[in-house]
This record gives structure tokens, sequence and C-alpha cells, in this order.
């Protein structure tokens, strides 16, 4: 048998030997194996990022993985996160106050634009002229994003709703083929398929209300914001060099947004004009404008009953993660 101090130091050795380990299993957790983002045409950011391979870069160090998925409209992308298929995700900001209302766990951390991505279009040879023409005409618009909740606002301002239209409910590019085809009478457009609509095949914007286009927003799930903190603020560093970048060197952008979505460079320029970029900390202006446009998702019911989605704006926007990274910027 060992001496009995032998025996102490080396049942000593195997809790110290323990606890190391654990440490150290909880500081490798502190940076996820894999961290998935979407990318969309209608965030200059997320393809600046992609194009450059600046998210691999920060993680190389860690062995974490990026893995990029594609989300064509902000229904996908708030699809996406409500099944964890991304952390990240780009999506308009009144269609993420509706995600969150009906119980999608998530958070607003930065703001990647403040866009006029969004109007409402008409062929070149369409008898329509004014919103009030629309009663009884086919609208094509993707159900849960901002060109939908768009399109119900700018209905509301001649005392319409969705019952005096017929919504088709088409994803964002077929939506364009179908107003071109004839298919549909208008379309709630999303650039940078309606600067293609307006430059390659002559479509009309029938109603523009920059006010009515809410924010550009990156969420993130709320189990993974709680879980990996230091990984979000990493991620938001990395968008906000991508949003200096895109300030600094308009022409380089466009064309990685001409390449991407596959439109010509003078639509990614148009695309590119339509959107601000000073403002990328959600706060109070974010808000206000969010809880202005919040009436509408009672009016058409799009929430669950008793549910009061300007309540729901307060709940969403999470400025703790950008401010500092912002200032620290400047």
């Amino acid at each position: 048998m060992k001496p009995f101090w032998s025996r102490v130091w080396q049942s000593a050795a195997v809790v110290i030997a323990a606890l190391a380990g654990l440490a150290s299993m909880q500081a490798h957790a502190a940076t996820p194996a894999e961290i998935r983002v979407d990318y969309a045409y209608y965030s200059p950011e997320s393809l600046v990022i992609r194009h450059f391979g600046w998210l691999d870069d920060a993680f190389k160090a860690d062995g974490t993985a990026i893995r990029w998925v594609l989300s064509l409209g902000s229904n996908r992308a708030l699809e996406y996160l409500n099944s964890s298929a991304v952390d990240f995700g780009s999506a308009a900001g009144l269609a993420s106050v509706l995600a969150r209302a009906n119980g999608n766990p998530i958070h607003t951390v930065y703001v990647f634009s403040r866009p006029e991505w969004t109007a409402l279009v008409v062929r070149k040879d369409s008898p329509i002229r004014s919103l009030a023409d629309l009663k009884g005409k086919k609208i094509a618009a993707t159900r849960g994003t901002d060109p939908f909740l768009f399109t119900l606002r700018a209905l509301h301002t001649v005392g319409l709703t969705r019952d005096d239209v017929e919504i088709v409910n088409l994803q964002h590019p077929d939506g364009r083929t179908a107003l071109a085809n004839g298919q549909v009478d208008a379309w709630a457009g999303l650039d940078p398929h309606m600067a293609a609509a307006q430059l390659d095949d002559g479509a009309r914007l029938l109603y523009r209300n920059v006010a009515f286009n809410t924010y550009g927003f990156l969420n993130v799930r709320d189990a993974f914001a709680s879980q990996y903190p230091d990984a979000v603020a990493r991620v938001l560093k990395v968008y906000d060099r991508a949003r200096q970048w895109i300030v600094a060197h308009p022409a380089e952008t466009a064309q990685i947004i001409a390449d991407e979505s596959k439109v010509s460079l003078p639509v990614a320029k148009l695309q590119l004009q339509r959107n601000d970029f000073s403002d990328p900390v959600p706060g109070d202006t974010q808000r206000a404008a969010l809880k202005a446009a919040a009436p509408v998702l009672t009016a058409e019911q799009l929430t669950k009953p008793g549910v009061d989605p300007a309540k729901i704006v307060d709940t969403l926007i999470d400025p703790s993660f950008a401010r500092p990274i912002v200032a620290a910027s400047h």
C-alpha cells in the first residue's frame, strides 16, 4: 500500500487535472465549433464579408468554421433563425418584429443599412396610376417580408386592406418574373431585383415611401447570444469593418453585389445608392420607426391575439453589442 501522503498528493493531482480540463473546456466553449451566418443580396455587408473571407480570418485561430447560408428574403432568414439553421440572419425591421411577436426567439444586434429597398412596381405600359387603382388587382409579394408589409401600409393610406386586393405569395425574384409576364398587376419589389426590373424591364415604381421601408437588421438567436456573447461581439466587429469598407469603396462594393447577385453593374449601383450605412447601432430611432409601423400588424391580424407589437419592439432591439464596437471605430 502507498504511504498516506503519497495517496493524498495523487488524489489532489487527479482533482487538479480534472479542474484544468474543465477550465479548458469552458474556455473552448466561449467560441463555438461553427458559426452559421446568412448572406443576402439585400445585405451588402454580408456579401463583402463573404467575398473577402473576413469572418473566416477572424475565427481561424479558434478553429471555428464559418458556414454561409443564402437568404432570399426576410422570411427565409427568419425561418432559418427560428429553426436554428443559422445563428445570424439578415431581415427587415418590421418583419423581425412580426417574427418575434409570433414566438421567434431573436434579438436585433446591428443595423446593416437604412434602405429604400422596396416599392410597389408595375409594368411600363400598365394603366395603373395610383394606389387606389390597385383595388381588385393581383399583387405579387413575399409574405413575412418588408415588401409585403410595405404593401399593406401603402394600401391603408388609401383606405384599402389586403381583402381589397389579391396578394400572390411569391418569392422576390419570382414576383419580378410574374410581373414581367403579366401574371400579376403589380409587385412589391425588393432590390436588387427591383432595380433590375427598372433598368432591364423598364418597370415603373408606382408608389415609393422611404418611411415605410424598415431597417435592415442583423438578428441573432437568443440562445446563441446567451451562450457565446464574445462571439457575437466579434462577428459584429467584422460587420462594422465591412460597413466602413463599403462607404469608402462604393465602386468595388457595387461590383461585388453585381457578381454575387448576377445583375448588371448599373443595377448594383442603383441598389447601393438606395442604402444609408451611417447608423449601425439599433436604438431609439429604430424603435420609433417600428412602433409607428406596428399597428399594421394588429390591423391585419398578423400577430397572435393579445400580443402588442409595440411592446415587442422594445424586447427585440439590443444595442449593447454594437454600441461599444461602433464607438471604438470613431
